[in-house]
């Protein structure tokens, strides 16, 4: 229920925003604007404002909007109102009125973001788990524990890493754009330890993907090896194993933190024998309130998405260390206002490399991802739902500046034609386009739905 709840509101505010745009630019340049609807089908809700000529009103199906203007084009107009008429404006005011709904949604990501600055949210600290074995960050000779203080990319200055989500990010768009990035580490004092650098040019752009971290290697940041809540009847409590108890050793492989403990756990499923369904035990060596013991840990084999992984029926990992990430008024409108521009040019770039297959369409989502995802934020707390709102707001206000002849980049193209050549595009070729513009949509819209379905049956 809360999936849903989230999901209307996610579209309900992204879609109420976007035409808000389209509607309060059209009132300011003296354009009739007969109805603003959120959603499509049946009003289930229908008002007008005192004073006003627009009917407002609440579709049955929330999975878009529209504003309808006094138009020549599609109704007889009275002489007495032709200038109200969107089709009599002048060239700059219809690319205003039309640019309007995706710039409004931009401006709602600055804002998102801007809030989520001023008001401060809890991030991981960003010290570096054990990397995955044989990744980038093992090559480049990370052994996990590290403290990242800054980051950049090459032969630019290093900035400050607030958090290990700021590292992340930093680490994905020196992923997709093939930048190697530069990490200074430090320890627990604050003091200067190395620089590393993570060759992420060597990433080929097809691996931009739900891997890439993996493939880098930082997966996540650094927790205790602690084993947390031990199911009853599971191999953990046959063991003998305990909440709080601290993994030092595992057979020969000193255990550095939660990530390697449970990759190391995972990965008994290769180990000889396994594939005969004879598990050979672990021997594990583990602190218990500060005393060393050890135990005979025989993991089992489980089925996940057609992968043999090991499991032991507890929670492995403590949680991380926390750090405050929080900016002052005209800092957090400014990063607000910078996370919005990299998170649209970073949105265009998967959509080029999607475009010409350096990049794989997975990376399409739908609705159901969406939905997913905004039932998830919405339990984290407000803080992440505004990031995730702010996120989806960004890709809408992006998408639809595509030049796609059904959105408002489509429109805005002809307007460009109309600028350049001095006529409109004719009602012949506007046929044709629109019909390209639907068949590409609707290609998308398939593909991102066959991959939210793979997702959640995978």
């Amino acid at each position: 229920m809360l999936t849903l709840i989230s999901f209307l509101v996610t579209l309900g505010i992204l879609i109420a925003v976007h035409e808000y745009g389209h509607y309060r630019v059209a009132v300011a340049c003296g354009i009739k604007v007969l109805k603003f609807s959120i959603g499509f089908g049946k009003p289930i809700f229908t008002w007008r404002l005192k004073g006003k000529d627009t009917d407002f009103s609440i579709g049955m199906l929330p999975l878009g909007g529209y504003v309808k203007m006094l138009d020549e084009r599609e109704a007889p107009v009275d002489p007495a109102e032709r200038h109200l008429a969107f089709n009599t404006q002048p060239l700059k005011s219809r690319a205003a009125v039309v640019a309007a709904g995706p710039l409004a949604n931009l401006l709602l990501a600055v804002l998102l973001y801007a809030v989520v600055n001023w008001s401060g949210v809890q991030e991981p600290r960003a010290v570096l788990a054990s990397p995955v074995a044989g990744s980038l960050a093992e090559r480049a000779g990370l052994a996990g524990g590290e403290i990242v203080q800054k980051a950049a990319f090459d032969d630019e200055e290093l900035e400050t890493v607030r958090s290990f989500e700021d590292l992340r990010w930093r680490l994905t768009q020196g992923a997709l754009d093939g930048r190697n990035v530069q990490l200074a580490l430090g320890d627990a004092a604050g003091a200067s330890t190395r620089t590393v650098v993570l060759p992420l040019g060597k990433l080929d752009a097809a691996d931009a993907d739900a891997q890439l971290f993996r493939k880098i290697g930082i997966v996540g940041p650094w927790t205790a090896p602690v084993i947390g809540d031990v199911m009853a009847g599971s191999v953990a409590e046959k063991a003998g194993l305990k909440t709080g108890d601290v993994v030092r050793r595992i057979g020969d492989l000193s255990i550095v933190d939660g990530q390697q403990l449970r990759e190391t756990i995972r990965a008994h499923a290769r180990s000889p024998g396994a594939d005969r369904g004879n598990m050979v035990p672990q021997r594990w060596q583990v602190l218990r309130a500060g005393q060393p013991l050890a135990l005979e840990v025989t993991p089992e084999i489980r089925e996940e998405n057609n992968v043999a992984v090991a499991r032991i029926g507890a929670y492995v990992g403590a949680p991380p260390e926390f750090v405050t990430v929080r900016y002052g008024p005209l800092d957090g409108l400014w990063q607000g206002a910078v996370r919005t521009w990299e998170v649209s040019a970073l949105t265009l770039k998967m959509m080029g490399k999607m475009v010409i297959g350096e990049a794989s369409l997975k990376n399409l989502s739908g609705p159901l991802t969406i939905a997913d995802y905004a039932g998830k934020s919405a339990t984290l707390g407000w803080t992440s739902y505004l990031v995730f709102l702010a996120l989806v707001s960004v890709s809408l206000g992006v998408l639809n500046l595509l030049p796609l002849p059904v959105l408002d980049g489509g429109h805005l193209m002809y307007y460009l034609w109309e600028w350049i050549t001095g006529r409109g595009v004719s009602d012949a070729w506007m046929d044709r386009l629109q019909r390209g513009g639907v068949a590409i949509l609707l290609g998308m819209m398939s593909i991102a739905l066959f991959n939210d379905v793979a997702r959640l049956v995978g």
